[in-house]
């Protein structure tokens, strides 16, 4: 089976997922527009195809393949629904969102600071028009976020999601 991720920012989680998977993706999809703050290593070792910033459902159309299982990495839009509907995809998102639905949307590991949140994880959902509001297909529950720093606290949800993708991509592309 094919795979297809999607990313906004630099793709460095594309990147230690494949590492870890001895497997890079067929071809990553981006909205960053140039090389610059995208992972090296990641355009070093797969093909990068570039979509406009606000991505049109031609883009999605003519950059996803229905054979293919599509992760959205740090994919920082709502994808159309006709797109969800058509195409086997799954987001990433690093709130725990089946304990705090509150988390849900753009950088929830700060919420979740604000918030005083002592825990936290993240979760792998099937992706849908509605923000983050998929079936969860995967969950990580583990990280603590007593006395931990902003950037700890970051770093701790990056590791759960990488081993959470990588087990989840081990299942579905049956590596």
């Amino acid at each position: 089976m094919k795979w297809v991720a999607l990313f906004s920012q630099t793709g460095s989680e594309i990147y230690e997922i494949s590492k870890r998977l001895g497997r890079f993706p067929d071809y990553v999809v981006t909205n960053k527009q140039g090389w610059e703050g995208i992972n090296q290593d990641l355009i070093n070792n797969t093909v990068v195809r570039y979509v406009d910033s606000k991505p049109s459902i031609s883009d999605y159309k003519n950059h996803l393949s229905e054979d293919a299982i599509v992760t959205l990495n740090g994919w920082l839009r709502i994808v159309p629904p006709e797109i969800c509907d058509k195409y086997e995809i799954y987001n990433g998102h690093p709130g725990l969102i089946t304990k705090y639905p509150e988390l849900k949307g753009k950088d929830p590991q700060l919420k979740a600071i604000e918030l005083g949140h002592l825990s936290g994880g993240c979760v792998i959902h099937e992706a849908t028009a509605v923000l983050d509001d998929g079936p969860i297909v995967a969950i990580s529950n583990t990280v603590c976020f007593n006395g931990l720093t902003e950037d700890q606290v970051f770093e701790d949800l990056h590791k759960a999601s990488v081993y959470m993708w990588e087990n989840f991509l081990k299942e579905k592309l049956k590596i």
